[in-house]
């Protein structure tokens, strides 16, 4: 009785709620905007004083471009930027950066969140295998 009644009012409810819309577009960051460059090497700077602990800084970000969009839609609404570039490292290596922007997601869902792997950097595998989730 009480499971139906349950029922009846979950279904009920779901008549009235229609589902939020998708996010299908919008104002992101570009992949080379200097406050994402910028955020990425700080928090990379962050990142190696007190995790990885090897002395690397990112000196620059160059050759900063989308390698695909990926735009909400009613079923998937996250959009998302996903970028690459070439990361100028203070041992004298460049080496591959992959990051990923993505709309609506920062803390508590308010602005954007950004995440990056450096190919070679990633020593737990965080954004998998060779930073397959970020590429």
């Amino acid at each position: 009785m009480i499971l139906a009644a349950a029922t009846c009012f979950s279904v009920s409810l779901s008549s009235y709620a229609s589902p939020a819309l998708a996010f299908t577009g919008g104002l992101f960051p570009s992949c080379d905007a200097p406050q994402v460059l910028s955020h990425i090497q700080n928090r990379f700077t962050w990142t190696d004083r007190n995790v990885l602990k090897r002395g690397l800084a990112i000196n620059a970000i160059t050759e900063a471009h989308h390698t695909r969009v990926k735009y909400g839609n009613e079923y998937w609404s996250v959009p998302r930027l996903y970028c690459h570039g070439t990361a100028h490292m203070n041992d004298g290596h460049k080496r591959t950066i992959w990051w990923l922007i993505e709309g609506g997601m920062g803390f508590a869902g308010l602005g954007d969140n950004l995440e990056f792997c450096i190919d070679g950097l990633d020593p737990w595998k965080v954004h998998g295998a060779w930073c397959r989730s970020v590429r």
